[in-house]
């Protein structure tokens, strides 16, 4: 913050830069991070339930209903996914 004044305009553009590519990075890791909790919450976990007889989810007659909310949280988690390689587009 202080040493910011000392630090020559070449080397403060590059400061800025390196500083933009690394939120670029910890959001595009955020965003993929949440692209694969998509798929654990919506996928793998209502299906481990209906497999191992978990609470009262059973695929019996639901299976359309299974597939729709597993096309939507895929669908969800590869736009997520998407998301992320384009902020990592934009690394400098």
């Amino acid at each position: 913050m202080g040493s910011e004044a000392s630090i020559p305009a070449s080397d403060s553009g590059k400061r800025q830069a390196a500083i933009a590519n690394e939120r670029a990075k910890l959001l595009a890791n955020a965003l993929d991070r949440a692209s694969t909790a998509c798929v654990t919450v919506g996928v793998l976990g209502p299906t481990a339930a209906a497999l191992y007889g978990l609470g009262q989810v059973v695929f019996g007659g639901h299976g359309f209903l299974f597939a729709l909310g597993a096309f939507s949280w895929l669908t969800a988690a590869a736009l997520l996914h998407m998301m992320a390689r384009q902020v990592l587009g934009r690394i400098r």
